[in-house]
C-alpha cells in the first residue's frame, strides 16, 4: 500500500478573472522506503504541492490518501489537520526554521514533546537522532554556531522526531555547496531505506538526484508526460 496517494489534485488561487491555477490534475503515489524527486523551475508549483499534501494549504479539488485513509476528498474529511501533520508528516523547510535560542537537541526534542512525550524521553530521542545523523557532537550547540550542513541535519532530525511515515523536503540543498548538498541527499536516501519512510524531495537541481527511486517533473502546475523515471 502506498504511504501517500494523490489523485487529480488541483489548486487554484483567487477567483473569476483573477483566478490562477497553480496545480492541475496531479496524480502520483509514493511507497514506504521510496525516495521521490520533484523537479521543476521556480514557480512551477513544487512547494505548493508539498503544502497541499500536508494540508497546510487546502487544495481546491482532488483526493489525498495516507496509508489508505482519505484525508482530503474534494474538501476536508473532518480530520484535525495539526494532529494529522504531527503524527504522519515530517517537514524539512527550505529555510531550516530552527529556533535560535534552543540547542540542536532541544530543537528536535520540542517536536517530540509537542506530540505528548515526556521531556526525558524527548531528550533521549533527540540525541539518538543526532547520533544517527552524525552530528551528535554538536548536540549542545545553538543553530548560529552550526554550519549550513549541520543545521540541515538538525532540521532533518526534527522532521524524523515522531517517526512519520511521510517526509516532505523543500529544496534541502539550495543554501549548500555541491559537496555538502550531495551529502544531504545521500542522507535522505539513507533515511528512506533504513527507516522505511516515503520521502519526497523538491529540488530544481537535477544533478542532485542520482539514485532516486522516482523522478517527477512539474511544468506550469502539471506533471509532464515523462514525469516518472
Amino acid at each position: 500500500m502506498a504511504i501517500v496517494k494523490v489523485e487529480r489534485l488541483k489548486k487554484v488561487f483567487g477567483g473569476g478573472e483573477l483566478a490562477v491555477t497553480a496545480l492541475e490534475d496531479i496524480d502520483f503515489s509514493v511507497e514506504a522506503g521510496e525516495l521521490m524527486a520533484l523537479l521543476g523551475p521556480s514557480g512551477s508549483g513544487k512547494s505548493t504541492l508539498l503544502l497541499c499534501i500536508s494540508l497546510i494549504l487546502e487544495p481546491t479539488a482532488g483526493v489525498i490518501a495516507m496509508n489508505g485513509r482519505e484525508v482530503y476528498h474534494d474538501g476536508r474529511t473532518g480530520i484535525d489537520g495539526r494532529r494529522f501533520r504531527r503524527e504522519n508528516i515530517g517537514f524539512v523547510f527550505q529555510a531550516q526554521n530552527l529556533i535560535p535560542f534552543l540547542t540542536a537537541t532541544d530543537n528536535i526534542a520540542l517536536a517530540v514533546t509537542l506530540n505528548g512525550a515526556r521531556d526525558t524521553a524527548a531528550q533521549k530521542r533527540a540525541r539518538e537522532l543526532l547520533d544517527y545523523l552524525e552530528v551528535g557532537h554538536r548536540a549542545d550547540a545553538l543553530p548560529a554556531l552550526l554550519s549550513g550542513g549541520e543545521q540541515q541535519r538538525v532540521a532533518i532530525g526534527r522532521a524524523l522526531a515522531n517517526e512519520p511515515p511521510l517526509v516532505l523536503v523543500d529544496e534541502p540543498t539550495s543554501a549548500l555547496d555541491a559537496e555538502r548538498g550531495m551529502k544531504v541527499m545521500a542522507l535522505l536516501k539513507r533515511v528512506a531505506k533504513e527507516r522505511r519512510s516515503a520521502v519526497i524531495v523538491v529540488t530544481h537541481n537535477g544533478r542532485m538526484i542520482a539514485g532516486f527511486d522516482s523522478v517527477y517533473r512539474l511544468r506550469d502546475g502539471r506533471l509532464a508526460n515523462d514525469a516518472k523515471a
